[in-house]
């Protein structure tokens, strides 16, 4: 997911994918302890794609 994606996004949906992606995080830690998780890079991925989806909710509300 690209930043210009999410800035078009308005603040719930913003909020809703920030929820997904926790989701998602939670569920690839879970695989990492049950030493199901084969690709560790999807969890690389989803905590950088978090920090997006924050880092434009922020900027969002500044303005």
């Amino acid at each position: 997911m690209k930043a210009t994606e999410l800035r078009g996004k308005d603040q719930p949906a913003l909020q809703k994918e920030l929820h997904d992606l926790l989701k998602a995080q939670f569920g690839l830690r879970m695989q990492i302890a049950t030493q199901q998780l084969s690709n560790t890079s999807q969890l690389k991925k989803v905590r950088r794609d978090i920090a997006r989806v924050k880092t434009v909710m922020n900027t969002k509300e500044a303005k």
